[in-house]
């Protein structure tokens, strides 16, 4: 019994004690409470003082900024106002010059209209006194002037052609004084080898029975090798060796590297032919661009592309008169660096220009057009310098396109012109002399005409009733234009024109 009211009186303590913590835990929270709410109204509050500094400053500034700006615009106002003033002052000015200006004008323009009315009473004065002119002479304007220039013409004939002669002579004379000194200078300096080439090759051979196997059983190898190079084989009583001939160096070469593989494997039939052929080809287009390479290399032509240095190497197979064509297109091209040295022009471009002014002999036997017609398209398609194209197309015209198709145009003519360094078969020289009378003698009033010193003169000889002493100067020109625009030749050609009176009277 004890036991449980110690039990009761327990429970009943501690039932106090937990409702008096929670009294006093709940105090305590409202305290806390009451401050924190004091906390934040008094931030609150403060935070409402200074919004209302904050706003009060923002009012100053901003006042102040509009009387500023009502200032700085009263400002501008007063200034526009003082340009509007002297814009106005100045356009009354400009009105009253224009005034000026028109009245001025108007007084010229009377003016003017005064000076035409007297040219045209002048006009019509002239006019009247030409149609009285006219009526008293018999002839019209045009008449008189055609009348006095032939009078003045006829009187002084003599006098201009001697003036005329005078000058051209004078400025040949130093024309050619300053050519001379380049050109034989150029020609001290360059040496280089002549050996005319012929239209044969010669082609050793191990011994005489090679001969017959040449031949062939009733002569079908040698016509399968003629056949599929283009040569004439010719076999004579001349030991050991085979003469290969043909106009083309090409086709010659072809055929004698054939022969000489052939000889060498022994097997001479058709099949073995055809395929040495082929062989030779291969061998060949090697050889070709190998000598269009050498060639660049010794020139210092860089940069050229691949196919158009093939075509440089087939020139080392291409002749004219005799001679080869590379070698001609170096010495060329030496001639004309040494020339345009002299002169002061660029020696690279000179040089270029001397080398490829025949590239169009390089294929010319095989593509329709003259040679020079060929290089310049040649060098064109392979994007080269206008200079270069030029002096290709032009070096055998009468006029150049410029300086350096000038100098290479001379220096292929010493080049072509050296001696030994060109010849002519008998019918060639016997056609190109006969060529050469019939074009100087293809003019008017000349009696007859010989080519002399292997055609490097000409002399024509004139009716002396017909040509008169200008006419004969102008005609010998003639001729020598003519001569350069129909023919081909090396160096140059002189035109001697012969005038002769001859009175015979006898004393009886």
């Amino acid at each position: 019994m004890n036991e449980i009211i110690r039990i009761a009186v327990t429970l009943f303590a501690l039932g106090i004690g937990i409702g008096a913590g929670y009294l006093l835990r709940k105090q305590m929270a409202q305290a806390q409470a009451n401050s924190v709410e004091a906390k934040a109204e008094r931030i609150l509050t403060e935070a409402k003082n200074k919004q209302q500094e904050f706003i009060l400053e923002a009012k100053e500034k901003a006042v102040k900024i509009i009387e500023e700006a009502k200032r700085e615009e009263k400002q501008a106002k007063q200034e526009l106002y003082g340009e509007k003033q002297r814009l106005e002052r100045r356009e009354t000015m400009f009105d009253q010059k224009l005034l000026e200006f028109q009245g001025q004008q108007e007084k010229l323009q009377e003016k003017i209209d005064k000076v035409n009315q007297v040219k045209q009473d002048i006009e019509k004065l002239r006019e009247q006194e030409l149609l009285k002119l006219q009526n008293l002479a018999g002839l019209n304007q045009d008449e008189a002037k055609q009348e006095l220039l032939r009078i003045v013409e006829e009187e002084n004939k003599d006098e201009l052609m001697v003036r005329i002669m005078k000058l051209e002579k004078d400025a040949s004379e130093q024309m050619d004084d300053k050519a001379r000194e380049l050109v034989i200078g150029a020609i001290q300096r360059c040496a280089s080898s002549h050996a005319a080439e012929t239209t044969s090759s010669n082609v050793s051979l191990p011994s005489e029975e090679m001969k017959g196997r040449i031949i062939g059983k009733e002569g079908r190898n040698i016509k399968t090798i003629e056949k599929l190079t283009g040569c004439e084989i010719i076999i004579d009583d001349t030991p050991e060796t085979i003469m290969v001939s043909g106009f083309s160096p090409i086709r010659r070469q072809i055929a004698k590297l054939a022969l000489e593989k052939l000889m060498s494997d022994g097997r001479i039939q058709p099949a073995r032919i055809e395929e040495y052929v082929e062989k030779a080809k291969q061998d060949l287009a090697v050889d070709i661009k190998k000598a269009g390479e050498e060639a660049l290399y010794k020139m210092g032509i860089t940069g050229i592309d691949p196919k158009l240095v093939s075509i440089v190497g087939r020139l080392k197979y291409r002749t004219s008169y005799g001679q080869n064509i590379l070698n001609h297109s170096m010495e060329t091209a030496y001639l004309s660096a040494m020339i345009a040295a002299e002169l002061g022009l660029d020696q690279s471009k000179a040089k270029k220009c001397g080398f490829f002014h025949d590239i169009g002999k390089s294929v010319d036997q095989e593509t329709q057009g003259s040679h020079p017609e060929i290089g310049k398209m040649i060098l064109e398609k392979f994007n080269m310098d206008q200079d270069v194209v030029q002096a290709a197309f032009t070096h055998h015209n009468d006029k150049a396109f410029n300086v350096y198709a000038s100098i290479v145009k001379a220096a292929d003519a010493i080049s072509g012109s050296r001696i030994g360094a060109r010849k002519d078969t008998y019918e060639q020289f016997v056609a190109r002399l006969e060529e050469l009378e019939k074009a100087a003698g293809s003019f008017p009033g000349i009696e007859k005409v010989y080519a002399i010193q292997a055609g490097r003169e000409v002399r024509v000889f004139v009716r002396p009733n017909e040509i008169d002493d200008y006419s004969a100067f102008q005609l010998a020109k003639d001729i020598a234009h003519k001569v350069e625009q129909e023919l081909q030749y090396p160096g140059e050609i002189k035109i001697t024109l012969i005038r002769e009176t001859r009175v015979i009277e006898y004393a009886k």
